[in-house]
């Protein structure tokens, strides 16, 4: 019998295992098919392959601009989707999972199957083998959702992107959240027609609500057709050789016609089949393991991680769940954790990113509070690389001068994002931050120039009275925040 059994070799499972051997538990990993995990093998990895090549041909639309000849590149999709394999595995091959697990003694069961419980202490294992363990780690991810409607069977996920056979003329992204921009920002690159249907009355409703509306602004430069407010989708049906899509908006049935249509409405927890009831473990709406903030279950001998969690379904969250969960499984006590700090974003084009509170938050927790958006136009390395499109929000409590959050949309923004959550996790006030000298020139900059207009603000730089600067040069990538 194990002390740990960990369920999942994804980046929760991984991290769990490594970590709980590290403590001196004897450890099994179970995996049911590939080790990695949905990012690796089926989202983020492949996924920003796709954003890749999109960026590559978005590019090439500047080469007249920068005395530059060439025709503009065709996409053959087939061979970028064996790219997008190459890379995968690639990317397998430098993390070299199993040798790491197995130098650090965990003995892994992969490729067996699905695993569900037996009793509280044994698992089945889906080639007829089972596993007993005292404790168990439960990091089995999640999985792309499907609507359960007629002719639902004709709709794709972005699982079903990988076997495509070719780059289709026209695609129907129906849910406006993370997955589904991404979506729909590569396949206008490479040329397709795209319309996005969203229920929320805005796309990436769960972003700033300044986020929301310039990417949505931007998807209408590049042809993208928007449809929020939908009451839901009725019916798919297949019509010669394409698809048409019936969907609910303002107590009307409306539809669409498209070569693909996919879906990208949520992401379920995989927990059927693992049997959860035999042990006690308590599940809840959207397909969730219930945890609290120690990530233990309602089964006292069995914790959770990752996107089975539902609470924060991000590679990064899920390491750090996994590193928790593991030291409470063996040490025990306790070691509760919120996910305050989360850099995340999208890679689509422009791309978007966002850390801490929105400003609705901000507004609704009644912080006093200092806003300052900067956008993309003043930065220098924008006019350079011809990238001006998007802006830097930064929100810092006025008594505290503390960072609340940051909102950027433009070239680099997944990247620049990460600066501000840096000075974030550090507790910096935001006069410490606008110190900083940052390279010149750069996108990163304008985290800078955001944070010194906040000084302005905040009434932190000595100014003359009778110095009549303009509102829009507070803050210039050359000045520095010369404070009494």
């Amino acid at each position: 019998m194990f002390e740990v059994v960990v369920i999942g070799g994804g980046p929760a499972g991984v991290t769990a295992a490594l970590r709980a051997r590290e403590l001196g538990a004897t450890v099994a990993l179970i995996e049911s098919e590939h080790m990695g995990g949905v990012c690796t093998n089926d989202g983020c990895v492949p996924t920003r392959v796709l954003a890749r090549a999109a960026r590559l041909v978005r590019d090439a639309e500047q080469f007249a601009d920068y005395g530059l000849e060439g025709e503009p590149p065709a996409v053959d999709f087939v061979r970028l989707l064996n790219r997008t394999e190459h890379v995968v595995r690639a990317v397998h091959q430098k993390k070299h999972l199993l040798d790491h697990l197995e130098a650090a003694d965990v003995r892994v069961f992969d490729g067996i199957g699905d695993a569900r419980f037996l009793d509280s202490h044994t698992l089945a294992l889906g080639n007829g083998s089972s596993v007993q363990g005292e404790k168990f780690i439960l990091c089995v991810g999640g999985h792309a959702r499907r609507i359960p409607l007629p002719g639902g069977e004709h709709a794709l996920t972005h699982s079903d992107v990988w076997t495509m056979k070719g780059l289709p003329e026209s695609v129907a992204v129906v849910g406006g959240a993370a997955t589904g921009c991404q979506l729909a920002s590569v396949f206008a690159a490479f040329g397709s027609r795209v319309q996005v249907l969203e229920v929320s009355p805005r796309i990436l409703a769960a972003e700033d609500e300044a986020v929301s509306e310039g990417v949505a602004e931007a998807f209408g430069r590049r042809g993208i057709e928007i449809v929020t407010g939908i009451g839901g989708v009725e019916k798919v049906e297949r019509e010669n050789g394409r698809l048409r899509l019936f969907y609910a908006r303002n107590d009307e049935i409306h539809t669409l016609t498209a070569e693909t249509i996919m879906f990208a409405v949520g992401w379920p927890g995989n927990v059927e089949g693992l049997n959860l009831e035999a042990v006690g473990v308590e599940t809840r709406r959207g397909g969730y393991v219930l945890a609290d903030d120690s990530l233990r279950t309602s089964a006292p001998h069995i914790c959770a991680a990752g996107d089975i969690t539902g609470r924060m379904m991000l590679v990064q969250s899920a390491t750090n769940e996994g590193n928790l969960a593991a030291e409470q499984t063996v040490l025990g006590g306790e070691h509760g954790y919120r996910h305050t700090i989360v850099p995340h974003g999208g890679f689509t084009d422009p791309e978007y990113a966002s850390v801490g509170l929105t400003e609705n938050r901000v507004r609704s927790e009644g912080h006093d509070y200092a806003v300052a958006v900067v956008p993309y136009a003043e930065l220098d390395r924008g006019v350079v690389d011809g990238h001006t499109e998007g802006f830097c929000k930064l929100l810092v409590d006025r008594p505290s001068r503390r960072i609340l959050g940051a909102h950027i949309v433009g070239e680099q923004a997944v990247e620049v994002v990460q600066i501000v959550a840096t000075a974030m996790r550090a507790g910096m006030p935001v006069e410490q931050l606008a110190d900083v000298e940052f390279a010149y020139p750069t996108f990163t900059a304008i985290v800078g120039i955001a944070a010194r207009r906040v000084l302005r603000e905040l009434g932190l730089v000595a100014v003359s009275p009778r110095w009549g600067i303009p509102e829009r040069t507070l803050g210039a990538e050359w000045e520095h925040s010369d404070r009494d």
